[in-house]
């Protein structure tokens, strides 16, 4: 008998708080310095986070205005048909076993601090540990979501601690003049639109890979308390995670300059404040980048398997995948999951940027979810003729496109070779109960053999992640 639960807002909130503050938050400082000066980096954070909560704000209207769609890609099936949905769908399932990667990698390179063993982040010691950590947590996931979310938001509210001494800390010990001195990050330190606005587009990546999971209610909206609940907690999600990742990535060029924050050793958050209280500051961090990453893992093994059964249950991929057990975990999608996870972990024996290669194909493949979502909103508020909510789908399409831009298109690329087995899938599922059209037949073609040639162009040498 399976056993059900109804999720809170709460557990909502903190959820989504912990699928989007992973170890990037606490890398951040670094990143954010090498792409920009604080002048351009609070313009990125005003765009990124209007951007954010225009999104936040889309999902919230469409899951008051469709309560009966559950899942993130049921958004597209509904506007644009069952491939759309697909696509929709099978992205946002990439993005969230690639974030799992990304986040593996930095969990087990942090652990090095205490174990030496692991401090590589792709040695062959680093690789197994975070295979068997994620073994791990598909055991934890399978004995029901609802309790590995109850979890998650008791890890969030510890993991917070590190964070909010830092922000604390470096409230105390910022100086307006010392934070003043290189703004705009010029030789004249004074206002150029050329210069700003190439620091601005470098922020972009950053800054979005920051916000990957804020759609965690909306996933999880059918077993919420109501769908209001989701909506909401959305909204409050993305306002707690913005006033986090301003105030955290802005305060320590009050204190440190640009070049230190550049040159800060992993995790740079940690160093920091190690230099600032002392080395009890630096343990702390390191305390908190591993809290962080654990609940960034459970959130990420959660929402892409419940994506890919809820797929299934809707009849866009096989009915195999929609297999539950008695607590009402998605056995097989996790299985798939965690084998998927497995095998790009032991991919990245062979390269040296991990990280960045696994988060920036994270970000794009969800850009491309985002896109639906924005596009389906669009659709609706026209027919509507509801000209706040149009103005707000339109802003988030305009802000999605951006952001893939900003990213790079090969990373595109890249997530097209992901799309092939998925797509194979597909069609399989859609041939059994009927014929496909021949828009879709056309689109299957045309990305399957954009993905060939990608991987092509990989293997030769021709394209470089």
């Amino acid at each position: 008998m399976e056993k059900k639960k109804k999720i809170g807002g709460f557990t909502l909130v903190m959820l989504i708080v912990t699928a989007s503050i992973g170890a990037g938050v606490l890398a951040l400082n670094s990143q954010l310095a090498q792409a920009a000066a604080p002048g351009p980096a609070l313009i990125a954070w005003g765009i990124v986070g209007l951007g954010s909560l225009l999104l936040a704000a889309t999902l919230n209207n469409l899951l008051n205005k469709c309560p009966q769609l559950d899942g993130i890609f049921a958004y597209g099936k509904k506007g644009f048909g069952d491939f759309t949905g697909f696509l929709s769908g099978w992205g946002y399932w990439m993005s969230g076993w690639l974030g799992n990667v990304a986040i593996s990698t930095v969990f087990m390179s942090t652990l090095g601090s205490f174990l030496p063993i692991f401090s590589k982040s792709n040695s062959p010691y680093t690789i197994t540990g975070a295979s068997i950590c994620t073994w791990l947590l598909i055991l934890l996931v399978s004995r029901g979501i609802e309790n590995a979310a109850f979890l998650d938001s008791i890890i969030t509210i510890c993991k917070l601690v590190p964070i909010i001494t830092f922000i604390i800390i470096s409230w105390v010990v910022f100086k307006v003049g010392f934070f003043s001195r290189n703004f705009w990050g010029n030789l004249t330190n004074s206002f150029n639109l050329q210069t700003t606005f190439s620091q601005v587009k470098n922020c972009f990546v950053v800054m979005m890979w920051l916000f990957v999971g804020l759609e965690g209610a909306t996933v999880l909206a059918a077993r919420a308390k109501s769908k209001k609940t989701a909506g909401r907690s959305t909204l409050v999600g993305v306002i707690l995670l913005l006033v986090i990742y301003i105030l955290t990535s802005i305060l320590p060029y009050g204190y440190f300059t640009r070049k230190q924050l550049i040159n800060a050793p992993q995790p740079p958050m940690a160093y920091l404040l190690s230099k600032i209280v002392g080395n009890w500051g630096g343990l702390l961090i390191t305390v908190g980048v591993l809290l962080s990453s654990l609940g960034t893992l459970i959130s990420g093994t959660i929402l892409p398997s419940e994506t890919m059964q809820s797929m299934a249950q809707d009849q866009l991929l096989t009915n195999k995948l929609n297999n539950k057990n008695s607590f009402g975990a998605p056995t097989t999608a996790l299985l798939v999951t965690g084998t998927v996870i497995q095998l790009f972990l032991i991919s990245l024996l062979f390269t040296n940027k991990a990280y960045k290669l696994t988060y920036s194909l994270s970000t794009v493949a969800i850009i491309i979810t985002y896109l639906i979502i924005a596009a389906f909103q669009v659709k609706i508020s026209w027919q509507e003729k509801n000209l706040l909510q149009l103005l707000i789908g339109v802003g988030t399409l305009i802000f999605e496109v951006i952001g893939i831009l900003s990213a790079g298109l090969k990373y595109l690329l890249a997530c097209t070779i992901i799309y092939i087995p998925g797509l194979y899938l597909y069609y399989r599922t859609i041939k059994a109960k009927r014929k496909l059209t021949l828009p879709e037949k056309l689109a299957i073609a045309i990305i399957t053999i954009i993905g060939l040639s990608a991987l092509i162009v990989l293997i030769t040498g021709k394209l470089s992640l």
